[in-house]
């Protein structure tokens, strides 16, 4: 689904490039109509292009929410990140958010964090 979601939102972007560079190449006064039904189409593909974001921002909050209501989260210290499969073959169900995907971005984390059921 996300997959989906991202090349819709690449496909409106691109022709909505294409639309800008058509309103470019158009000149105002011999094809008003013409530009006018440029900018229409451009209008309405900023809002899908709008809502699409949203979407996918709604999505990330759901997983977000999911994770904070864990009730283990800590820091991954250097030396467990260094030995990754160890830590999670130890705790089991840990999910590890690196604060430069999208997702830890969202959640604002500072530093790679573990989220987990249990105590680790």
């Amino acid at each position: 689904m996300k997959e989906i979601e991202k090349a819709e939102i690449k496909r409106l972007s691109d022709r909505l490039d294409a639309i800008r560079h058509q309103q470019a190449a158009t000149p105002l006064t011999e094809a008003a109509d013409k530009y006018m039904e440029l900018e229409k189409e451009k209008e309405t593909l900023e809002a899908e292009i709008a809502r699409l974001h949203d979407v996918r921002n709604q999505k990330l909050s759901k997983e977000a929410q999911k994770l904070m209501a864990m009730p283990f989260k800590r820091a991954i210290t250097k030396k467990e990140q260094a030995d990754m499969g160890k830590l999670k073959k130890s705790v089991r169900g840990l999910v590890v958010v690196h604060p430069m995907t999208a997702l830890g971005r969202e959640m604002g984390l500072k530093e790679m964090t573990g989220f987990a059921k249990s105590e680790f």
